[in-house]
């Protein structure tokens, strides 16, 4: 039927299990795709050079050699040699923030990541994006005839957490756990989620623990964290451990200058677990109105505002409904994503056979 494939980029595949990974792996993966022609392109080899000669030089290479093919990208920026093919090319935009958080990056995201990516948005002219916010703030820096398609992930229990026993807890026990996760690095802003967990324990009078999981990124916040006395951060650990932390918490709380979509966010409500974000379009979008949204500036007035989320004594309860119906809705809109995705996917193939 089709003369050309998809091919995906997956150079950046096996290092680590983020966001980005999960995302290429469950939107791009043969079973997501359904039946349309795919081969996932891999680095030549596991070290950064091969890493990035392939993803310079290699995919560039391959859409010379194979006329027909489309290539999807959602992992890094793209090579500026791919300016040559953006007609048969698509860029999942996961973030603007190599463009609008710069003083969050470091030095390779700066100078290398955010030049590629700026070239590919002024030149790509399909691409998909996580939210609907990602794709808004997209359309300030991509060519007025670009064509933007969200394709949200269908969000699964990845953790295998159970919302069951959540609502048989006492509202408020001897202590308060507030679990965040993320790279430990400056965008993520957890010092702020420490003062609020601070602030918050003083408010209810009772111990309020932040737990933190993810692998210490670059900058200083991770030994900065480590020297209060109610942070504890766990480091990279296997999904049984995350488990067990988030089953034992009371709240997730990110606290992050902004995300493209804050896939955690979604993944614990599967156990029911109250999500304490801040107030910021792309959480208004993703919590809907199952998040205690906060300014996160604000720590005395951000801990008002969860404590009183623990007056009623059916809050678990009443929290845990809230989480489930908004990962309800959240996954009948990504699964109307999909198929809109594939759609266009089999018109480029189209496209491209006939071209």
């Amino acid at each position: 039927m089709y003369s050309g494939e998809l091919t995906i980029d997956w150079t950046h595949m096996g290092r680590r299990n983020s966001g980005i990974e999960r995302i290429t792996s469950e939107l791009f993966g043969q079973e997501s795709l359904q039946g349309l022609p795919s081969r996932a392109k891999r680095a030549t080899g596991e070290s950064r050079f091969s890493i990035f000669g392939t993803q310079m030089f290699g995919l560039p290479w391959h859409m010379l050699r194979h006329s027909s093919d489309i290539m999807v990208l959602p992992g890094f920026p793209p090579s500026p040699l791919l300016r040559a093919f953006t007609d048969r090319a698509v860029l999942y935009v996961h973030d603007l923030f190599l463009l609008t958080r710069k003083q969050d990056l470091n030095a390779t995201g700066r100078y290398y990541m955010a030049t590629c990516f700026a070239e590919a948005l002024r030149n790509f002219r399909y691409f998909f994006t996580n939210s609907l916010t990602t794709a808004d703030e997209l359309r300030k820096y991509c060519r007025p005839d670009a064509e933007i398609l969200t394709y949200r992930p269908v969000v699964r229990n990845v953790f295998g957490l159970s919302a069951d026993e959540r609502e048989a807890r006492p509202a408020i026990g001897d202590a308060l756990r507030l679990a965040a996760v993320g790279t430990i690095e400056p965008r993520k802003n957890f010092s702020a989620a420490a003062r609020i967990a601070a602030a918050l324990g003083k408010a209810l009078g009772r111990p309020v623990e932040l737990h933190i999981i993810g692998r210490e990124g670059w900058g200083p916040d991770a030994e900065l964290l480590k020297a209060h006395s109610h942070v504890v951060v766990h480091g990279y650990v296997d999904d049984a451990a995350v488990r067990s932390i988030l089953t034992m918490s009371d709240f997730l709380i990110s606290s992050s200058h902004d995300e493209g979509l804050g896939l955690p966010l979604l993944e614990v409500q599967h156990g029911g677990l109250a999500v304490i974000a801040p107030d910021k379009p792309i959480f208004r979008e993703v919590l809907g109105s199952s998040g205690i949204l906060v300014d996160t500036d604000d720590e005395d007035g951000s801990a008002e505002k969860i404590a009183a989320a623990c007056v009623s004594p059916d809050w678990r309860a009443e929290r845990s409904r809230a989480a489930l119906d908004n990962l309800a809705t959240w996954n009948a809109a990504a699964a109307a994503d999909a198929a809109n995705a594939r759609a266009f996917l089999r018109l480029l193939l189209n496209k491209a056979g006939r071209a």
